[in-house]
């Protein structure tokens, strides 16, 4: 045992600091600590909730990357407005901010980019896009902040194709696989269930068809399993787009989610994106991560399809991951007879009826979540008792 060991045993010192003073002993000279050389600790130490105020800043304004190809999260929302709404929205000084390009850095540690990439813009934009767009982040961001109010994000994915397809990737393990996928051996529905909030996501597979029945069927087991016994919500948001069987104008499907609505006694509104924008629904993210999970893999079975599924994360948390059984035909409308009794119990925004719908059917205090014509739909409930 040498003299520097001897010293760290007897004396419990650091090794380097007895080299350190030997070092000052021999040359004579005393060795001063010049700590702010390290270089300076990161912005996010002094202000602790910068990152998560720039997060809800660009998160509502994101959109997934329409390939699936990366998990990257693109942004129309430049670094300069950002530094803005930091000082606007979350009250922060110009003094205390960093630059705006540390900012920028920060928006792309945290996977959010600037970049304007032509296959990510919208095919096309209605007149009414803008409105929409701040009609739903609105709704969005009053959602989070309400306590009992829980936001959902509703979607269904393509087609999955079971068979020796390489899915657009390469794997380690020498497997040999098809590069297309014209006779796939069986094919899976997968529609997905995404709480915004709080990262977790649910998917559900089946067999047949992605109907609307399939839809709030999915709805209601994650009511049962989730939903009520853990979060006791009095209203639900939804997130989605207007699919052929998602549809505000779908009959079969709003006579189920007011049926829904009715039977599990819980206010729901419907806020839906516009047009040719889906890929800004949160989901669409966790279907980017999917893809990337799997991509390479042979899916030979139902099984390892589910597998997989179950094992890739969003944000460090796995979604729960069910296979449903039933039959599900599609083409299934409702009379005009009948749909009147449903119509009667929803409430549409005025000039954006086909994206901003309530199902009210218990009393809130929250006024502020609903807009302007809930009145309307009081009377409505009043008039047909």
């Amino acid at each position: 045992m040498n003299f520097i060991q001897v010293l760290q045993v007897e004396l419990h010192w650091n090794r380097v600091t007895v080299r350190k003073g030997m070092r000052e002993l021999q040359s004579g000279i005393r060795c001063c600590d010049y700590f702010k050389g390290r270089g300076r600790n990161r912005v996010e130490k002094s202000l602790p909730n910068l990152l998560k105020d720039i997060t809800d800043i660009v998160k509502p304004d994101s959109q997934a990357d329409p390939t699936f190809r990366t998990v990257k999260l693109y942004t129309p929302i430049t670094v300069k407005k950002v530094y803005q709404f930091l000082i606007e929205e979350k009250g922060y000084s110009v003094l205390e901010l960093p630059t705006i390009r540390t900012v920028g850095e920060k928006m792309n540690d945290l996977n959010f980019h600037q970049q304007t990439v032509a296959k990510c813009l919208p095919l096309k934009k209605i007149e009414e896009t803008d409105e929409i767009f701040n009609e739903v982040h609105r709704i969005n961001r009053e959602a989070d902040s309400i306590d009992g109010v829980i936001r959902l994000s509703m979607d269904s994915k393509a087609k999955i194709k079971g068979g020796p397809f390489s899915r657009g990737g390469k794997n380690r393990l020498e497997n040999k696989a098809y590069d297309h996928d014209f006779k796939p051996d069986w094919t899976l529905s997968l529609f997905g269930i995404f709480l915004p909030f709080y990262d977790q996501s649910y998917f559900y597979f089946s067999e047949e068809k992605d109907t609307a029945d399939f839809m709030v069927d999915c709805l209601q087991k994650l009511w049962e399993q989730a939903l009520k016994p853990i979060f006791t919500p009095h209203t639900l948001v939804i997130n989605l787009d207007n699919g052929p069987e998602n549809s505000s104008r779908r009959t079969q499907f709003m006579k189920r989610i007011v049926d829904f609505a009715l039977d599990n006694y819980v206010n729901i509104k419907l806020a839906y994106y516009p047009p040719y924008h889906s890929k800004y629904n949160p989901i669409e993210r966790t279907w980017g991560i999917l893809e990337n999970h799997w991509r390479g893999e042979i899916l030979y079975t139902i099984e390892k399809t589910l597998g997989m599924a179950s094992s890739m994360t969003y944000n460090m948390i796995n979604p729960e991951v069910e296979l449903i059984e039933g039959e599900y035909s599609l083409g299934v409308k409702v009379d005009k007879k009948n749909m009147r009794f449903y119509e009667e119990r929803i409430c549409r925004m005025r000039g954006l009826e086909n994206w901003f719908v309530d199902i009210i059917v218990r009393p809130t205090t929250c006024k502020t979540i609903w807009n302007e014509f809930h009145t309307v739909h009081e009377y409505n409930i009043k008039k047909t008792g």
